[in-house]
């Protein structure tokens, strides 16, 4: 028996839906915007093909995949984010799908899309090797699966770790940040996913000062927002100052604002 046979995973992703749908996330995932325009990009899409978004937030992906005249649908388990995506994809005139459903039991039949990518979400699941296998189901043979995940060195590492001793991850769970790392993407995918281009990248955080970056993420970021609120005042305090301490040492402003770079791994494959 692993360990992840005694994890239960459906009260986790409801705990984790929960923290996702706290807080306001777009307000923290729009500025990742161009991660998504960058994945789109090397994926390859193209006018009329059918693309997929898991995990999709307030629709990131999706919507880069239609202003490339895609047939885009985006897949997200917290209804206030598809909410929001609506709303951006109305505001754009863009034609996007959104569609309420677990990355873990894709409501989609086998082979349905031309590309499936995820940006900094699908690394979330916590069965990561259920929602590895749901993105190939739902990937027709010869088609694209595209990944933006933080690497496990990277500041959203850091800042994760740093969550983590506040919230210690269930026994059994492992980090999302895995997702991040080729070898760990060789282990879930194994022979289903032909891997042709795994390149690092860095996405810029640019906030006021590493103080603004710990207040935006505890306003903002719905898992934070949760945590933070769940605290004494003395512990929440402890909080905020290992949050404004998460991105210093990768700064590299020097006109007193934050300009940190957040590494990830764009991972490009093609479903066999």
């Amino acid at each position: 028996m692993t360990s992840t046979d005694t994890v239960n995973f459906e009260a986790l992703k409801e705990r984790q839906r929960i923290g996702w749908e706290s807080g306001d996330y777009p307000r923290v995932g729009n500025t990742l915007q161009i991660m998504a325009e960058r994945l789109v990009v090397a994926a390859g899409v193209r006018a009329g093909q059918q693309v997929l978004d898991v995990a999709c937030g307030q629709g990131n992906a999706a919507l880069a995949a239609a202003r490339r005249f895609a047939a885009a649908t985006g897949v997200d388990y917290a209804t206030n984010l598809l909410a929001q995506g609506r709303e951006r994809a109305q505001a754009e005139h863009l034609p996007v799908t959104f569609v309420e459903g677990d990355a873990e039991r894709l409501p989609f039949p086998d082979a349905s899309f031309d590309s499936v990518l995820s940006t900094v979400g699908v690394m979330f699941a916590p069965d990561q090797a259920q929602a590895a296998a749901e993105l190939v189901r739902v990937t027709r043979p010869g088609g694209r699966i595209a990944l933006a995940s933080w690497t496990p060195d990277s500041l959203v590492g850091s800042l994760f770790r740093t969550i983590a001793t506040y919230a210690p991850p269930p026994a059994g769970v492992r980090s999302p940040m895995l997702w991040g790392a080729q070898e760990r993407l060789a282990e879930l995918f194994g022979d289903a996913v032909e891997w042709t281009s795994l390149r690092p990248r860095t996405f810029e955080f640019c906030y006021h000062s590493a103080a603004h970056f710990a207040e935006w993420f505890q306003q903002h970021y719905g898992p934070i927002t949760r945590l933070s609120a769940s605290l004494d005042e003395d512990t929440r305090a402890r909080l905020t100052a290992d949050l404004t301490a998460v991105p210093q040492p990768f700064n590299q402003a020097v006109d007193g604002t934050l300009l940190a770079p957040g590494a990830y791994l764009e991972a490009i494959g093609v479903r066999r």
